[in-house]
Parts: C-alpha cells; structure tokens; sequence
C-alpha cells in the first residue's frame, strides 16, 4: 500500500505539471505528410531539431506539435525508406501554423524493413523510437532491454538483469535479432551481478520491434516474444562519447565520399562495483564488462551491398565476499542471518560473433539477402566460497532497550561451495531471406542451415552442516548436499524455412490484411520434423473514429537447443521433443486525441496452450530444467497500454497486464501449479516531461510494480514452489539538461563548435529505497527448520551521466 501511495502522488505530480504546461510560452505546429504521390505517410517521426520533443503522424498522416515560441527552431521529418526534410519556423506565442510536407523515396537504404513498410501495420509488432533509450533511467542494463520492460506482457524482476519473461514464457523462450542476426546470451550465469552487458549497442540502433506474442512465420522457432533490432547505416560523420559511474561508451560512424563504404563502431565498458556496494553480501565487487561491435557496408552498385557485423565481449567477474548481515520475517517474528565467508569467485564469459551479409535489392519491390554466421562463446565460473551462519530471533518489542537485538539463537551452520565449469560453444549458420511487394501482396520467405557444437564440463558440489552434523545426516560417511559432476559433447545440424504472404484483402469498406504462413524445423539430433502454421488478420474499419482489430492463432514450437536436454544432475535426455504451444491473440488499436494531442490505447486478450513442457526452477537468473519431467499447461492474460504526449511533443506510456499461467506435470498426482512466471498483475510506466518553455531541462521516470512469484526450496520438487516471494515495486528517476544545442554559439575554431548537443543528468535509482527480493538463500534450525533468507537486490542509488554528441 506504502508503494500505491507514492505512485498516486507522483500521478498527481505529474497533472500538475500538464496544467502548467497548457499555459506556458509555447506555439502550435500541425499539418500533413505525404508521399511523391500526394499519399498521406503513416509513422513519419517529427522531431524538434536539438531538443528531446516530437511526435508521429497517423494513418491519415495528420500530425500536431506543440514547440517554443518566439525562437526559431528547425523541424525534421524523417521515415524509414524516405529522404529527411528539414523545416524552419518561428512562431508567435499560441500561434497555430500549418504545414503540408511531401517526402521523396530514399535509394539509400533499399531492403525488406523499407519494402514491409510499404504495409499497414497490419501485424503484432510494436516499433519504439530508439531515441527513448538515452531518456530511461536504469540501474545496469540500460538501453533497449530496459524500454522492452516497460511494454505490456512482459515482466522483469531484476534490474541487474537484462533478461524478461513475456506472457508466462521464461527468459530461453524470447527471440533476438540484430541485422537479422539470432543473438545468444551466456549459457553459464547463474545471477544478474555476473551479466554484465547485453547485446545489443543502444548507439548504433536505427530500428526497435518487438512482439509479445502471435508474431509471424518469419521469425524463429520459440513461444514468448521476438524483438528484431536493426544497426544503422551511416549517412553522414558521427559520434557519441558517454561517461557515468556505472560505466562509459563511445561510438563513430561516417561514409566516403562517394557513399560507397560506411562503418559504424561502438565501444562500450560497465562496472557494476558501485551497485554491488549497497548489497547485503559485503565484500571486494571487481565486475568488468567490455564491448567491441563494429557493423560496416560497401555499396557496389544500387542494387547491390555487403555488410559484415562483428562482436566481442569480455565479461569478468571477481568477487571475494566478506560478510553478509540479513534481517527478515515480520513484525511479529523478526528474524535475523549473519554470515561471515572465506573465498573468493573468478568467472569469465567471452563471446564472440561474425557475419557477413549479401544484400541485392534491383527495386523497391525486390530483395534478396544471404547470411553467413558465426558464434563462439567461452565460459568459465570457479568459485570456493565457505560460510558460516548464525540463526537469531530478534527483540520485537519495541519499549525494549533490547528492541532490535538478538534475544535466541534457532541455529549455527556452515557451508562450502564449490564449482569448476567450463562451457564451449559455436554456432555456425547459413540462411537466405527475401521479400517481394506487388500492389496487394507482400510475400517473405527464407531458409536456414545451422550447425551446433557444444562442449559442457560441470563439476559443482556444496556441502552444508547444521549445529554439528552434515546435511543430509548418515552415521556411515559424509554427504554432500548437492552435486554435479558431467562432461557433455553435442553436435547436432538444425535446417529451418519459412513462407508467409500478407494480402490486402478486398472488402467493401474499410482495409482488411490476412497474413498466412508456414514454418518448418528439422533437428538432427532428435529426428524431429516440425511444421508450424501461423495467421493474422487485422481490419481497419472505415469509422469517424480510428480503430484498428488484430486477430492471430498459430502453432508455436521451440525444440531444446542445450540446456533443455539437462536435469538438475546434469544428465543429458536425448529423447526430449520440442515444446509446443497453440496461441491466440485477439486485440485492438484505438487512436484518438486529447488536449489536443495524439494518444493511443492497445488492448490484447490471449490464451496459450502448452504441451510437451520441459518444466524447470528459476533461481535469481538461472534456470534449472528438469529433463526428466514432462508437463502440460496454459497462459491466459490480458495486456493493456495507452501511450501518447501527456506532455505535448514528448511521448510516455503506461501498461497493465493481467496474467495466469500454470503447469500439471504428468504423472506427478498434484494436478496444475503455478509455473515458475505466474505472475497475475504487472504494471509499468515510463513518463518523460520538460520545463514549459525550456525544453532543456527533462524528466524521465519508469516504474514497476509485479506481483508476488511462486518459489520453493532448494532440490525440492516442482510441487513444493508454492511460497511466494514479496512483490518486485520500483522507482528511477532522473533529470536531465542539454547544456550545448543547436543554439549554443562559440568562438571561431573553438572545438565546442563540432559538438551538436551535450547532455548532463542526474539519476535516483530506486527513488522509495525498497529492499526488493530476487532469490532466497535457505538455513536450517537447532530444530532441523528451514528458513528462506531473502537475497536482496540494490537499494537506492545516485547516477550521474554526461554525454556528448558530435
């Protein structure tokens, strides 16, 4: 209720500020985009040249803006496929000015995103501007995973972390590509302290979709999400260079003169030591992430181009812990662990990824791209860490000079970890993609050949001792409380394709488009042939007032790559089949306005079908797949989001979503549990204001609220995760000044003349200072009682950022 409260002031806050705004020093901009042909343009970006304002045109490409007055300021107006046009206007106070701009298509950058843009947005994906990933705070991840979390359906409750779930789905279940690209995370982390950096650059996107569910046949083969990334192609010189305490980045891009050849390269490093600090496990935090990813283009002719993008990542992890005091329970019986260690962890993960692209494109109705891939990642995690624990009742009395202190001692321990695993895995593939528009079909298809090569050596084993005696007790010999000792060596081949067509449906009013198409997936290593259907329709009703209905239903099917193939021991199950889910997705668009200003709700009900589940435990970010069981289950929710310019020229979003996901595992006799995602409530918010009339001077705030996660005890069966661990409730917030723009005037041949902005922003990471829980570490009583210790995330922070552009 405590965290409720705080959300409603900031709410009220934040209409406050949206009345002061309507009255302030500012003028009116709207009008029309069109094409060469006098079509109006949908999705056109309006932007404020300098300034973190804009807005998108809709289906009938009408736009309004609200901008400074009495200043001259430069409006851009900027589409995917369509040459950038820049226009100058000054204004009076409240003056209300028209403009109609027409766009002339771009030869520049001919390929399957321009030709799919030639389509309605007649499909389940959502496209976010890549500019919001310099406005949301965020504690690690930052960049595109942090705005993916504030869409609907998708929850995270961990923000060291860049992995999420969407929809019941677990983190495996989610698609990522860059450049058309399948991207892998490291197989080995086991929490959200060792991740370090994701992916995917934030200073070299040009492109953000994301579907949360009921996406197209031309995408992979798993059952939550894809988010599809695309790196920019350089048009002109340009640069970043970014510095926080959390880290630093810089990036360069440019082309030749005769815009043959272009390069793009970004360099990024994060230390999460200053995070780390503020946690309960107190120690020497040593995290160091590095980040190479460079993408360059050569244009032999306007039909033809080769790319290549190239990563490396180094992710280490040192860490010696030292003490650990943790206070828990309720008010009636507060409790209270100290652990002191001796030890130390040393994992490393390196990555690394190359791939060369042909791209041929005669005309705009045409493209025909070939891939050649390759993927390496080696891991390494070594750790020996000992502990010992102390179990304490506290005084809760709160007259007591004792209040606080410990007055019973339920139990002493100790416990010695140990873990010697290295993983070696490569990732070769070929595919082709094409795509070929004619006036009432869009038709894509594709296939790939993947070859897999995974070495897994795991040695792990813990020991745990209870007031004397170890865990579990013998009289005859010692025993360990956990072990795993394999050497596991796969290599397997996997020969994928895909077709689908979106037809513009005749209709007698209004716009119809069916999507259709098919998938298939053969896997040598389980002999299993997989065919997946897929279908979407979306209806654009002829109505005073703009709506938009989705329909989709497929079959989803995602077969093991290597982790899905272990037990909690290790052993490896050939026999495992793919998982299959049946979906259907049923939602709508509304676009209406208000204030004056564009707004748009998005509502979606769904209901997935599961068989063949590989059920599994989640432990912070690892999962443990339980290769010997097999279950069935459903996921049935309800998504909701409604987004636009609270703040006129600025967009935000608020989501809802509602969710019940549960799993029988056959032949167990507990009927359904909850899965290890069931999650019934998620909301978010992501809100960005500025000073009315200065719009150098930004806010930008995300917050979380997730409900309570089932979980169980260590080694325990999948029907004992029935506890459920307090709710993840969250709060960032920063503001920001742009101390060089485009007005910024300085001596002749002064440096500061090359830099076309420069920002400085001051963060508060968990602004409420909520003690929130991600995972628990378990104790045992003189008794012989268990106790979840919880495990902490950070607690709040201060961030400063400076960043400048040139």
């Amino acid at each position: 209720m405590k965290f409720g409260t705080y959300l409603l002031l900031f709410l009220f806050l934040i209409s406050t500020s949206l009345n002061t705004f309507a009255q302030s020093n500012n003028a009116t901009v709207f009008g029309k985009v069109k094409d060469q042909k006098g079509q109006p343009l949908e999705l056109v970006n309006v932007s404020l040249k300098g300034f973190p304002i804009g807005t998108t045109t809709d289906r009938k490409g009408d736009f309004l803006l609200r901008i400074p007055a009495k200043k001259r300021v430069v409006l851009v107006f900027s589409s995917i496929g369509y040459e950038s046009v820049e226009k100058s206007i000054l204004a009076r106070t409240e003056q209300r000015i028209e403009v109609t701009i027409n766009l002339n298509e771009s030869s520049e950058q001919i390929d399957e995103v321009t030709i799919a843009q030639q389509r309605n947005g007649q499909d389940n994906i959502t496209r976010i501007d890549p500019s919001f990933t310099e406005a949301i705070p965020d504690a690690a991840t930052g960049g595109v995973e942090a705005l993916i979390k504030t869409l609907p359906g998708v929850a995270s409750n961990n923000e060291l972390s860049s992995q999420y779930s969407v929809r019941g789905g677990n983190f495996d279940e989610n698609l990522v590509y860059v450049n058309d690209i399948e991207i892998y995370r490291p197989f080995l982390i086991r929490a959200g302290q060792q991740e370090g950096l994701s992916f995917i650059n934030s200073d070299m996107v040009s492109t953000i979709e994301f579907s949360a569910g009921g996406f197209q046949a031309k995408y992979g083969d798993k059952m939550a999400s894809v988010l599809d990334i695309k790196y920019r192609k350089p048009t002109e010189f340009r640069g970043s260079f970014s510095a926080s305490l959390l880290g630093a980045s810089v990036h360069l891009e440019d082309v030749t003169k005769d815009k043959k050849l272009s390069y793009i390269t970004g360099v990024r490093y994060k230390t999460n030591s200053y995070l780390l600090g503020g946690l309960d496990e107190e120690g020497e935090y040593d995290p160091r992430f590095t980040d190479v990813q460079t993408y360059i283009t050569y244009k032999f002719s306007d039909d033809f181009d080769v790319s290549f993008l190239g990563n490396l990542a180094q992710n280490q992890y040192n860490f010696i812990p030292e003490t650990r005091e943790t206070s828990f329970g309720t008010f009636q019986t507060p409790f209270n662990t100290k652990i002191f260690f001796e030890g130390q962890e040393r994992d490393k993960f390196v990555t690394m990824l190359g791939a060369l692209s042909a791209n041929y494109h005669p005309n705009n109705d045409l493209n025909l791209k070939f891939i050649a891939s390759a993927f390496r990642t080696k891991e390494e995690v070594n750790y020996d860490i000992q502990g010992y624990y102390y179990l304490n009742q506290l005084e809760r009395d709160l007259a007591s000079e004792s209040a606080g202190d410990s007055v019973l001692n339920l139990g002493v321990g100790s416990f010695l970890n140990h873990a010697r695993n290295d993983l070696d895995a490569r990732v070769y593939s070929f595919s082709h993609k094409g795509a070929y528009s004619t006036s009432n079909h869009l038709l894509n298809w594709g296939f790939k050949f993947q070859y897999e090569d995974v070495d897994d050596k795991i040695n792990e084993w813990e020991m745990r001792d209870s007031t004397g005696y170890s865990l579990p007790f013998s009289e005859d010999e010692v025993l360990l409380w956990r072990t795993v000792n394999t050497d596991n060596q796969m290599t397997s081949s996997r020969f994928t394709a895909y077709i689908q067509d979106t037809y513009a449906v005749p209709v007698n009013t209004g716009e119809l488009f069916l999507t259709a198409g098919l998938r298939s997936h053969y896997w040598s290593y389980s002999k299993e042939f997989l065919l997946s259907p897929r279908l979407t329709l979306s209806y654009y009703p002829e109505w005073e007032k703009n709506f938009v209905f989705r329909f989709s239903a497929g079959s989803y099917q995602q077969p093991a790559f290597f982790k899905e193939l272990k037990d909690r021991d290790g052993n490896i199950y050939k026999d495992i089949k793919a998982q299959k889910s049946t979906q259907f997705v049923l939602g709508t668009d509304y676009l209406f306005r208000a204030w004056d200003r564009p707004f748009k709700i998005t509502s979606e009900f769904y209901y997935k079908n599961f068989s063949k589940l590989v059920p599994y435990q989640v432990e912070n970010v690892q999962i443990r797949y339980l290769a010997d069981q097999e279950s069935k289950g459903y996921a049935a929710g309800f998504d909701f989001k409604i987004n636009g310019e609270f703040v006129s020229g600025v967009q935000s979003w608020a989501s809802v979503s509602l969710l019940r996901t549960k799993e029988d595992i056959i032949g167990d006799g507990h009927g359904y549990i909850p899965r290890p995602t069931d999650q019934w409530l998620n909301v978010s918010l992501f809100f960005q204001d500025y000073f009315p009339g200065n719009p150098t001077y930004k806010l930008h705030m995300s917050a979380f609220y997730g409900s309570r996660l089932p979980v169980g005890p260590p080694n325990s069966e999948r029907h004992q995760d029935t506890f459920r661990m307090p709710p993840y409730r969250r709060i960032d917030m920063g503001i920001s000044k742009i101390l060089i723009g485009p007005e910024s005037r300085f001596r002749r041949g002064s440096l500061l003349n090359k830099v076309k902005e420069s920002t400085i922003s001051l963060e508060v990471l968990n602004l409420l200072g909520i003690n929130n829980t991600v995972s628990y570490f378990w104790v045992s009583s003189n008794a012989g009682d268990m106790f979840a210790v919880p495990n902490y995330l950070t607690n709040r922070k201060l961030n400063l950022k400076f960043t400048v552009k040139f």
